[in-house]
């Protein structure tokens, strides 16, 4: 996952957009879990989340480096 990408005549890491997305992701999907009470069955939330941040993000990354993001 190499590149950059232009805001404004400043350059940032594909990764840095890659991880702000993964982040908004990751929000919505716990908010959803949180509402339908999966997280009674959680032992540590917070460490889920962080878990569940990286398989997101992981996600976009692969479907980035095949060209479908």
């Amino acid at each position: 996952m190499t590149g950059e990408f232009s805001f404004f005549g400043m350059y940032f890491p594909v990764l840095m957009l890659t991880s702000l997305i993964a982040l908004v992701a990751t929000r919505l999907i716990s908010l959803f879990l949180a509402r339908k009470g999966f997280y009674r069955h959680i032992w540590h939330p917070p460490l889920f989340d962080v878990a569940l941040f990286f398989v997101v993000l992981g996600l976009l990354v692969t479907l980035y480096k095949f060209g479908r993001f």
